[in-house]
């Protein structure tokens, strides 16, 4: 009889591929990416130097669509984000070399300016009912000039030590006392993280099956599981071991690995991520329901507001000067890395796991298209059509449903 509900608490492998045919698309996309630049590239994709890169140079365009996806599934968009960057780089800039203010001050105030920067674009969309789109079209257009008047139309830098490992620091070895192999590896303290939270996934992973087995929930096939587990493990060794033979973990990394788990936990499991997904698949009926959608949508701005603050910050302390020109089209490329991942232009779609692989789909093809010397008309051609067919297969998808 136990085994008869177990059996029946697992989906099939046919219907489990049909419900999550979206998201296991997107990982073997992003495999598939891998290996071929890793090929085209000769090995330069997933060398040490160059995995660090990869994720100092995308940070930023993840840690927007963690925002921007709430925004799109809310059934609204945000077009000022690139500018908000500059903006916020630039003010921070002014704050640290003129005004020689403590980053440690520095930081919450750009972070609240980002929120205000937000809340006045959220009140139009969300109390005066004017499209998002033309509010933050606005918005691109004013704090783009506001960035100039800041700046003066010149760059401004360098900026402190201090400020600067916010992007381009590492975390130190604290286990550097019981690295058994210190000419190879750089940094234990690194891969022993990573092998911890393989295990912790590993446990978690089949403590939630018992969970729902016990609970009569349904479970995914333990094959898909086993598969899942193994493939999740073998390519975090592999990707931690890099990270550790060079200097371990960036310290944006560790930023944008709490933030993604954040908005995990907030999208997943929160009653205010179910409200934005609600208001997103339907604002009239989420509004008859009790929900306050005025203010849900005035708190996605705000929220997508401070995360472009943090954003502009960390670009601007990676290169160590704030420009009049930061930022530029960076809009485009978060839009684009949720739509990629799964995002519906109609709302009420999408998942941070899709937006953050979109977001590295679009890194791995922005670096391996560098490292082959592709010039940037055809990087755009080539994004422009990945987009296209993301758009295609997720809008064939719900025709076929």
């Amino acid at each position: 009889m136990a085994g008869q509900t177990s059996a029946s608490n697992q989906t099939s492998i046919g219907a489990y591929l049909k419900n999550n045919i979206r998201e296991y698309g997107l990982l073997v996309a992003l495999v598939v990416i891998m290996v071929f630049f890793q090929i085209i590239t000769q090995g330069v994709l997933f060398r040490p130097v160059n995995i660090t890169n990869l994720i100092l140079q995308n940070s930023f365009i993840v840690i927007m669509a963690l925002g921007m996806l709430l925004i799109i599934v809310a059934g609204h968009i945000d077009l000022s984000v690139g500018s908000i960057v500059a903006f916020t780089g630039g003010l921070s800039a002014i704050m640290l070399v003129k005004w020689g203010i403590h980053y440690s001050i520095v930081v919450p105030i750009c972070l609240v300016l980002g929120g205000i920067v937000g809340a006045a674009q959220g009140y139009w969309v969300a109390y005066q009912k004017i499209p998002s789109f033309i509010v933050t079209l606005a918005g691109m257009l004013v704090f783009r000039g506001l960035t100039y008047l800041v700046l003066q139309n010149r760059p401004i830098g360098p900026f402190p030590k201090d400020f600067q490992s916010l992007s381009t620091g590492f975390v130190p070895d604290l286990l550097y006392f019981v690295n058994p192999a210190p000419e190879t590896i750089a940094n234990f303290f690194s891969l022993v993280v990573v092998l911890v939270l393989v295990a912790l996934a590993v446990y978690f992973g089949l403590k939630n099956r018992a969970i729902n087995e016990k609970h009569g929930t349904e479970n995914e096939p333990f094959v898909f599981f086993v598969l899942q587990m193994a493939v999740t493990a073998i390519v975090a060794i592999f990707l931690g071991y890099q990270l550790a033979t060079y200097k371990g973990f960036p310290n944006v990394l560790v930023v944008m690995a709490l933030l993604i788990a954040l908005y995990t936990f907030l999208t997943n499991r929160s009653t205010i991520g179910r409200r934005i997904y609600a208001m997103g698949g339907n604002e009239k009926a989420a509004k008859l329901s009790g929900i306050n959608t005025e203010r849900l949508t005035f708190y996605t701005f705000v929220n997508m507001g401070v995360l472009a603050s943090l954003a502009g910050m960390i670009i601007a302390a990676r290169l160590n000067s704030a420009t009049p020109k930061a930022g530029v089209g960076f809009e485009l490329d978060v839009i684009a890395a949720c739509f990629i991942g799964g995002a519906s232009a109609s709302g009420g779609v999408g998942k941070i796991t899709g937006a953050v692989i979109g977001a590295f789909i679009m890194g791995v093809m922005n670096n391996g298209m560098s490292i082959v010397g592709l010039g940037i008309d055809y990087q755009q051609l080539v994004k422009g059509l990945v987009l296209l067919a993301a758009v295609f297969f997720d809008v064939y998808n719900k025709n076929k449903g």
